[in-house]
């Protein structure tokens, strides 16, 4: 039977909330537990700095994470790069500032500031001297899936009926419609976040663990055993089954 694995919905800057998630695993799985963590790590809450130099430190320590990149921590590495540019999924008249996707909240962080006068020529060299080398680094190359025997993590989804070879980091980070509506199966079940719900849901060929950290909603921390999914909560394990 294949090991445990943990996973971890989307967790927006959430540093104290990431803490208790990981404090569940941990007492379900030990120390050693395997996590993917499904991305979208930075925007909208109060310490994204503190999110990824947890992270960071926990990688670079030895442990078990596999740490994936979603749509927000694209465009936490597009910002950072020499020439900064915007996403090409983000809508018209929206950038990376924008209230609703929360990029200031992240700059912020890392004791940022700017107002309404501020210019992207201002902003971007302060960003880079400021921010981490090894945040940066770090960032910059977090994978966009992780395949493990009958499961499938990613942040987003994918596009249905398409070789995992041929997906693209795009959809991956991006995708909803095309994959949510889908409802045939799956080679694998998929372990998504980036769509926010009250709750996580099953859905047969899926499985949605963004319960909303971005809008101040509980991380979810999840566990798969044996084709078995599980929600851990702080009275233990929960089973989480296909919806009907």
């Amino acid at each position: 039977m294949q090991d445990p694995i943990y996973a971890i919905g989307d967790i927006h800057g959430q540093l104290g909330m990431l803490q208790g998630a990981l404090a569940r695993i941990e007492r379900d799985g030990g120390p050693d537990a395997k996590i993917v963590f499904l991305g979208d790590l930075v925007d909208r809450g109060p310490n994204s700095a503190g999110v990824i130099d947890l992270l960071q430190k926990g990688q670079a320590s030895g442990r078990n994470w596999v740490v994936l990149r979603g749509n927000h921590d694209r465009m936490y590495s597009y910002f950072l790069e020499d020439l900064p540019r915007p996403d090409p999924q983000i809508l018209m008249g929206m950038d990376w500032f924008s209230e609703r996707i929360g990029g200031r909240g992240t700059l912020a962080s890392y004791g940022i500031q700017m107002d309404e006068t501020s210019r992207y020529y201002q902003i971007h060299p302060v960003a880079r001297a400021k921010i981490p080398q090894d945040h940066i680094d770090f960032m910059a190359n977090l994978p966009a899936y992780h395949q493990s025997g009958d499961l499938l993590f990613v942040h987003a989804g994918i596009r249905p009926n398409v070789p995992l070879a041929e997906q693209s980091e795009e959809d991956m980070c991006w995708i909803r419609n095309a994959f949510l509506d889908h409802k045939g199966p799956h080679p694998w079940l998929v372990v998504h976040g980036h769509t926010p719900q009250k709750a996580p849901v099953h859905m047969g060929n899926r499985v949605n663990l963004d319960s909303g950290a971005g809008y101040d909603r509980p991380i979810t921390a999840a566990v798969f055993e044996g084709g078995d999914c599980f929600v851990l909560e702080e009275s233990g394990r929960r089973a989480l089954v296909p919806s009907e």
